[in-house]
């Protein structure tokens, strides 16, 4: 694993939520985009070296809504940066983690991504992220 590539943050309203970070972090996001395939609208906003991705659920079958309905608002996920996410797939199956994803699938950012489950990784949701090519 390279580096952390985001922290991404459950939000119930992404509008509002953008509005709020733009004034915390001092610049509105750089990027919005919309992932039908994971039911979330997202906004990236840079902080530092660092990022941080704001999801909201687009309808009540989403996973970020069904995450906030369980455990309200807030961190989702942590991902890493991975160069070969099929290589940082086997790897971790083989260490003892449950994957998510056997496969990687598209996500957002141009990333392709897979999750762990957070059984396997102390109550934390880990997504491996990769860069597409």
């Amino acid at each position: 694993m390279n580096k952390i590539e985001h922290i991404g943050i459950a939000v119930k309203n992404l509008k509002e939520s953008n509005e709020l970070f733009s004034k915390l972090l001092g610049a509105p996001p750089y990027k919005t985009e919309v992932v039908e395939s994971e039911g979330v609208a997202t906004s990236f906003f840079k902080a530092g070296p660092n990022k941080i991705e704001l999801l909201e659920g687009l309808n009540e079958a989403s996973p970020i809504s069904k995450f906030i309905l369980k455990r309200g608002e807030g961190i989702h996920h942590i991902a890493m940066d991975v160069t070969d996410i099929y290589a940082e797939i086997e790897r971790l199956k083989k260490e003892g983690f449950t994957v998510i994803h056997e496969s990687p699938k598209k996500g957002a950012d141009n990333k392709i991504i897979a999750f762990l489950h957070p059984k396997s990784s102390n109550g934390v949701l880990i997504e491996l992220c990769q860069d597409s090519e």
